[in-house]
């Protein structure tokens, strides 16, 4: 796919999956769902049969699985505007963090299947309460259910961005079954070092993954492009801070910087607290301090990142 110009991006609102063409969407599903026989859909390949029942690291088969939706005001004010992110949480998730701060949906499996059919009148839902897009929460192991429901959305009138909200770890073939279909990529960079990314999230991989994903990404859609202050296309890119420096941000803002785009936008978040098990796995056991989210601010200035969520630079 040709990538356009940012002004006639500006110019365009109209979300990606609609020009797509109904023949070349349900390619997509087809092809999606033959990643999941003998399963490498995500980074882990784990090979199981997931068309015939078979789980794996993620624990799902071939039918989506949801915990709950709703529209979200916690997220980027990009994304939020006026009437919330139209959020949709799947249940089950490809890493295995242990301080997830979404534990009970991720890890403990709170949620419940729901057909194709259902996900679209979901998305539906969300579009009809005036949420600006429609936001698929840990997205990366369910892509091709969520392929599935869209022609469902579409037919019925969905009109909205989505945006493709993941943790990082990604492969950059199904990707690529998702470009012309996701408006907004909203990955993690968790982890600059590979032993961390082991130690904490079973993905020792992480870092060279991430950095392949958000590449591609970013070849698909480039900057955010915001109208209105509402985000319509592009890359944000969210790291949160660990204590004593764990998530490596000056390597991670100096990949952004150089090897994406100065332009992305980027969140360095703040929130970190100790969540599921990271009470056992000390300096994960306390919140970060002021000094060391002013660090890792400072560290994204530095690298070159103009456009820092909050941030006037």
């Amino acid at each position: 796919m040709q990538r356009r110009s940012q002004k006639s991006l500006q110019d365009d609102i109209t979300p990606l999956y609609l020009g797509l063409g109904d023949n070349e969407l349900r390619e997509r599903i087809k092809n999606a769902f033959e990643l999941i026989k003998g399963c490498r859909l995500c980074p882990r390949q784990c090979g199981v049969d997931r068309t015939e029942g078979e789980t794996g690291f993620c624990r799902t088969a071939d039918i989506a699985i949801v915990s709950s939706w709703g529209p979200h005001f916690g997220e980027e004010s990009p994304l939020v505007g006026r009437h919330g992110s139209g959020t949709i949480f799947f249940t089950h998730c490809n890493l295995g963090c242990l301080f997830c701060q979404n534990y009970t949906i991720s890890h403990l499996g709170e949620g419940m299947e729901v057909s194709s059919e259902r996900l679209a009148s979901i998305m539906l839902e969300l579009q009809g309460l005036g949420c600006h897009n429609i936001n698929l929460v840990t997205p990366t192991h369910q892509v091709p259910m969520i392929l599935d429901a869209l022609p469902h959305a579409i037919e019925r009138g969905l009109s909205v961005p989505i945006v493709y909200n993941t943790g990082g770890y990604d492969s950059v073939e199904t990707l690529r079954l998702l470009e012309g279909i996701v408006d907004i990529y909203m990955p993690d960079f968790k982890y600059a070092d590979p032993e961390v990314a082991r130690r904490y999230s079973l993905a020792e991989d992480y870092p060279d993954v991430a950095k392949a994903a958000i590449k591609e990404m970013h070849r698909q859609v480039g900057d955010l492009v915001i109208r209105d202050g509402i985000a319509l296309r592009g890359l944000l890119v969210r790291h949160l801070v660990l204590p004593e420096g764990l998530a490596g941000t000056e390597e991670v803002v100096r990949f952004i910087a150089e090897e994406i785009s100065p332009n992305t936008y980027l969140n360095i978040m703040a929130q970190y607290h100790p969540c599921y098990r990271a009470f056992d796995y000390p300096p994960l056991d306390r919140r970060i301090s002021s000094r060391e989210y002013k660090e890792a601010l400072n560290a994204a200035i530095k690298a070159g990142i103009k456009r820092i969520d909050g941030v006037t630079i």
